[in-house]
């Protein structure tokens, strides 16, 4: 049975914009993102955010999408990490997200459809995104009508590609097959200069991106990715073309 989710209209043109730091989604939002990925240690690929992050979402003035990932490596998660990550989705939860982020894989090139079905019971009230665990699967379109059985809102994907753009049919493949039943969210390596190519190529309204700068020029930046306002821009006008 799908999880009960609370859904965004679908209307128009959208940037989600992950960061890792509070100051990178005030950043982000006001240069125009719609929408954050709020984690941690996005060098690692992105992790759950601290408890004292989390607890700033409420100050963040766009809906936070909170990423449930406890540690790095794979997507093959045991019964104790799991709890782990439920817990994590009660913090999420608590402290006002809009939703939640997470990925699960069977290591035998599949989604583990009983580990991400054990993670939504516990996501009642939340958008649920189902993150690029997606992209390490053998089978997308399986994959993809198992994310509509279990009631994602939306999937975080390359289409199973190094980046969007080279990824884009693939993209607008998964597009048609959804039908409307979920949401297809491009991410990797999407910028201003390839937005209107991806868009096109999928016929989707949302986009998602890093925005980053590495090594910044204050010291508190030094060794760390940031959000740089520019970019955020500049993506936001190349969306609207």
């Amino acid at each position: 049975m799908a999880a009960q989710r609370k859904s965004e209209p679908q209307s128009q043109l959208l940037l989600e914009v992950c960061v890792e730091s509070f100051k990178d989604a005030e950043i982000a939002t006001n240069a125009g993102a719609g929408r954050i990925e709020y984690c941690s240690a996005l060098a690692l690929g992105g992790l759950t955010p601290s408890p004292g992050s989390m607890e700033r979402i409420g100050d963040i003035a766009a809906p936070c999408m909170v990423m449930i990932r406890p540690r790095p490596g794979n997507f093959c998660y045991q019964p104790d990490e799991l709890l782990i990550m439920k817990r994590e989705i009660a913090c999420a939860r608590d402290h006002g997200a809009a939703g939640v982020v997470f990925g699960a894989c069977d290591g035998a090139g599949g989604l583990d459809v009983d580990a991400l079905q054990s993670l939504l019971v516990v996501c009642s009230g939340l958008q649920t995104t189902l993150h690029r665990a997606f992209d390490q699967v053998t089978d997308q379109a399986k994959a993809l009508r198992q994310a509509i059985d279990l009631g994602f809102d939306r999937i975080l994907t390359s289409g199973g590609a190094s980046d969007a753009q080279s990824g884009r049919n693939q993209l607008g493949r998964l597009m048609s097959l959804a039908q409307g039943r979920i949401g297809i969210l491009p991410g990797a390596g999407i910028d201003a200069a390839n937005a209107q190519d991806i868009l096109c190529a999928t016929g989707g309204h949302e986009l998602h991106a890093s925005c980053k700068i590495t090594n910044g020029n204050s010291p508190e930046d030094e060794g760390r990715m940031r959000v740089d306002p520019d970019r955020v821009r500049a993506l936001c006008a190349a969306m609207i073309g």
